[in-house]
């Protein structure tokens, strides 16, 4: 990886990474409506079954080595090539798993369609091998825009394939058929806009030089994803699927616009820090800009979502689908805290810090299963408000290890947050109090969105924040990047 990161260069990188993610995942997202409107919650409750042992699978199979191809400078064609063929193979060999173990699963939650789209959708897991490797020597050289293409060509196709099945009446198979399509359009787009691919080359001895860093990560992400999904896995047997589909589509909302936004700045995020990885200042500095700048940006989406989601559901997924308000109201709270997650994990991460990042994913899960089991009990909404308890402390235990690594206190954190909060709180409460005129949802949602959008914009200017100063000169650089930037600047 070139040392010699360029705030252009990052810039840029960052600027096509949010193309293809909010391009991307706004069409992803018109589309989900439109199909929900269509189909029932019980459809999308056994997909979201269904997703969960292909999550737990996807993350058997990465095993890490996705960051460490990132995170290790000097990575080669045979670290590439090695990785790509391990995956392949530990893929084989879990299709296989879970092909046999479908019915069982079936059986479990009684419902015996679970078969044959675990079957079917379980074939998603070899484009996940493949599209990995892609993914890390495109964010390696931070050449996103490439994503970018692939990733809406693939939305566009596959969200056509989905309606028009749904509107004829396939149910669940819309569902399937736009997953498969997608996740394949991905990998052939890639295929011929990325020059990477894959040689007969295998070292085991790169492969556990990978591994040593990687293993953590896989015992983390393993951990995080059997946390994520237990509570699905529970609603789905100790409830219903079609609560299970409120559920998840309550999540879906805000899941959508953060990961957007924060997926972006991760994917780039990485590799820059990574870059950075022996100036602890800089690395400080990129953190702290990281967690105030999306901060500023995800607080007032939140809190604006949270106050308009009954209208919003009522217009969008229409009436059907009103008991999904409030799991996204508290979705959104969740949500909030994301960016000073995100933040903090990814730079203990590109610092080679697997070990606290491991020690930190066992605590936290822990302390959710505690959390967990005290909510069972009190029902599905206690499930979902249990996870923001759990994010609260999360963000605390986040930040703690950064105090030594960086000098950058949980203190210090919170008060560089706090103003984008605090303005964020009060534009919420202005926008609440509109729905008292009485107006159409739709009329509604229309200003209180106008309205939100020039009361944030507008104390932000007034009382001169930070970060709003910092943002809005930023995009005056990424418009005036027609001359070139000196190859000494850094971001």
């Amino acid at each position: 990886m070139n040392n010699d990161i360029t705030k252009s260069k990052v810039l840029s990188s960052l600027l096509w990474k949010m193309m293809e993610r909010g391009g991307s995942q706004s069409f992803q997202l018109i589309i989900m409506i439109v199909v929900a409107r269509l189909l029932l919650p019980k459809d999308f409750g056994l997909i979201a079954l269904v997703a969960i042992f292909i999550s737990l699978a996807n993350v058997l199979i990465q095993s890490g080595f996705n960051t460490a191809l990132i995170q290790k400078k000097n990575a080669d064609e045979v670290d590439f090539s090695s990785v790509f063929f391990l995956n392949l193979f530990v893929a084989s060999i879990l299709y296989v798993v879970l092909f046999f173990s479908a019915p069982i699963i079936a059986v479990f939650f009684e419902e015996t369609q679970i078969t044959l789209i675990l079957r079917i959708l379980s074939v998603t897991l070899f484009f996940g091998a493949i599209n990995s490797i892609q993914n890390a020597n495109i964010a390696r050289n931070m050449e996103f825009k490439k994503l970018f293409f692939s990733s809406l060509g693939a939305v566009l196709v596959s969200g056509i394939f989905g309606i028009t099945m749904a509107y004829n009446g396939f149910g669940v198979w819309a569902l399937i058929v736009q997953q498969l399509t997608s996740q394949l359009l991905v990998i052939v787009i890639l295929w011929f806009t990325d020059k990477w691919r894959p040689k007969l080359l295998f070292s085991m001895e790169r492969i556990i030089g990978l591994f040593s860093f990687g293993w953590k990560l896989l015992i983390s992400s393993l951990i995080d994803t059997i946390y994520t999904n237990i509570s699905g896995l529970l609603i789905g047997k100790m409830f219903s699927p079609i609560l299970l589909g409120f559920y998840s589509r309550g999540e879906q909302f805000p899941g959508f616009i953060v990961s957007n936004i924060n997926g972006s700045i991760q994917s780039v995020m990485l590799p820059t820090l990574a870059a950075h990885q022996e100036n602890g200042e800089r690395v400080k500095e990129m953190v702290r800009r990281v967690i105030v700048t999306s901060s500023f940006i995800v607080f007032p989406m939140m809190i604006g979502l949270a106050v308009i989601a009954e209208p919003l559901v009522k217009v969008l997924l229409t009436e059907k689908w009103l008991p999904a308000v409030p799991f996204l109201q508290i979705f959104c709270a969740v949500y909030a805290l994301w960016p000073i997650h995100a933040a903090n994990l990814q730079a203990i991460n590109a610092l080679g810090r697997s070990d606290i990042f491991l020690k930190l994913e066992i605590i936290k899960k822990l302390l959710g299963l505690n959390i967990l089991i005290i909510s069972i009990p009190l029902g599905v909404h206690a499930i979902a408000i249990g996870s923001f308890v759990l994010g609260i402390i999360a963000s605390l235990l986040n930040a703690y290890p950064n105090l030594i690594l960086l000098n950058y206190s949980v203190k210090e954190q919170w008060n560089d947050i706090m103003p984008s909060l605090l303005i964020a709180v009060i534009m919420g409460a202005i926008v609440f109090s509109i729905q008292w005129l009485g107006l159409s949802d739709g009329v509604t949602i229309c200003i209180q969105i106008l309205t939100g959008i020039m009361i944030y914009i507008g104390l932000a200017k007034t009382f001169r924040l930070e970060c709003f100063i910092y943002l809005v000169t930023t995009i005056k650089e990424i418009f005036k990047r027609n001359k070139k930037v000196p190859t000494g600047e850094v971001y």
